[in-house]
């Protein structure tokens, strides 16, 4: 269990200011300089000693991410860190509560990467519905301006600025690519890869595209040491995650813990139990609605962390936690997320544009029982044929959850078109025929 005094975001719940003064009093802002004249390659080097991998949900490892930058900033080719607070996915709200009552760790985290990445500038792409947020981001970063903190000439001896950006809503706009597209004022549609941003990502400029939740964590790792980090957790899943408990439990929550927590201890611990009791639990969806679901029997003390619930061919994605106790109509749960991803596909992938579509209209006559035995293996084929085959992961994100919903819970699916079958037909002799 995670002690108070390990805790990076202390203000998580706004108990506090997020105001300057505050925030320096919880931490932000000291040894900043000396951090940053240690120059990129010790902070590099910092960050991958520490295990840190992206908190945006893909568990990319950050320190390497950045090295992917070049190591020479040509006259013509500045350099750019984008901060993806475009928090979109499901059931995912962390970012939120770090933009609402820890802003100073961000805008510090992004000055160190920015030095780490050689970049001078700095965009924060905000999501268009978080409009508290980006006010009180906006409010931070005029006081870090005031403070001489950033901007040219600061105090800590790297110039550099800040810009925060609104978006307008779209889920597909936290795909990097179609962030930085949304970024230039264009329409949000995902780029081919390669060139990868670091070669060519904003206006055609090395850029590194990181999550809130990642960069907003580096300055505390720095003051503390990669060791600190790199203490908690199991190996390759290390360090401290925000984890944003949902659902069925009888206290949803936001929550810092220690990666690889078990799901029994953090639901116990912070949630205060499921609902109804632990017998009562049928499903838990431990990433965001784009990884596929795990079975009770699986998860309930399954180590919360990349590896293990990549073994349970699941994620831990975002950290997002949506419990599911057995009141759930989880073939109706799938289908509703199905929709969701099928009104945000961006159109610009044929199987994602049409297999979105359609796997969430077999998916909607299914929960109703509507369907017959044989489309069950051919919406499974037709995800099969979704997933990967897109030129970004929007497809898979669809693909999942009925590929999870289809290997364990085939047995709902084919009860409910039984049942849905059963009062449509009647027994003449030794025949079955279909009601008139």
């Amino acid at each position: 269990m995670l002690q108070d005094k390990d805790r990076i975001f202390t203000n998580l719940y706004g108990a506090h200011s997020p105001g300057l003064e505050e925030a320096k009093k919880r931490g932000a802002w000291h040894l900043t300089r000396e951090m940053l004249a240690q120059g990129p390659d010790w902070l590099c080097d910092q960050i991958k000693a520490s295990g840190l991998r992206g908190r945006g949900g893909a568990g990319f490892p950050t320190g390497l991410k950045w090295t992917f930058m070049p190591k020479e900033v040509k006259a013509d080719r500045e350099h750019y860190l984008v901060v993806n607070a475009d928090e979109s996915e499901p059931g995912t709200c962390k970012d939120r509560e770090i933009m609402r009552h820890d802003p100073h760790l961000l805008i510090e985290g992004c000055m160190v990467a920015s030095r780490a990445m050689r970049a001078h500038k700095c965009y924060v792409y905000i999501r268009g519905e978080y409009i508290a947020e980006r006010e009180a981001l906006e409010k931070a970063v005029k006081e870090a301006y005031e403070a001489k903190l950033i901007g040219q000439n600061n105090v800590n001896g790297w110039d550099f600025d800040l810009y925060v950006h609104h978006g307008a809503g779209a889920y597909i706009c936290g795909e990097e690519t179609a962030l930085l597209e949304s970024l230039e004022g264009k329409k949000g549609q995902p780029r081919l890869k390669p060139p990868f941003p670091a070669n060519a990502g904003l206006y055609g400029k090395p850029t590194t595209v990181n999550n809130v939740e990642s960069i907003a964590v580096v300055p505390t790792i720095l003051r503390r040491g990669a060791d600190w980090f790199a203490g908690f957790g199991r190996p390759n899943n290390t360090g401290t995650k925000l984890f944003c408990v949902s659902g069925h439990v009888n206290k949803p929550c936001n929550v810092e813990e220690e990666m690889s927590i078990t799901f029994r201890d953090l639901i116990d611990t912070h949630c205060g139990g499921i609902r109804g009791g632990w017998d009562n639990l049928k499903a838990v969806i431990p990433g965001g609605s784009s990884v596929p679901m795990v079975p009770a029997e699986q998860i309930a003390d399954a180590y919360m962390d990349f590896d293990t619930l990549r073994d349970l061919k699941s994620g831990l994605g975002t950290a997002a936690v949506i419990v599911m106790d057995k009141s759930t109509d989880l073939i109706q749960a799938i289908a509703r997320i199905a929709y969701f991803y099928k009104h945000e596909s961006c159109g610009q992938c044929t199987p994602c544009r049409e297999g979105t579509g359609w796997m969430w209209r077999v998916l909607t006559r299914m929960a109703k029982g509507e369907a017959e035995m044989d489309e069950i293996d051919m919406l499974l084929d037709v995800a099969g044929q979704v997933e990967g085959h897109t030129i970004c992961a929007l497809g898979d994100a669809a693909a999942w959850p009925v590929q999870g919903l289809i290997r364990h819970f085939r047995h709902e699916i084919e009860d409910r078109i039984t049942q849905y079958r059963a009062p449509h037909t009647q027994v003449q002799g030794s025949t079955l025929v279909a009601a008139e």
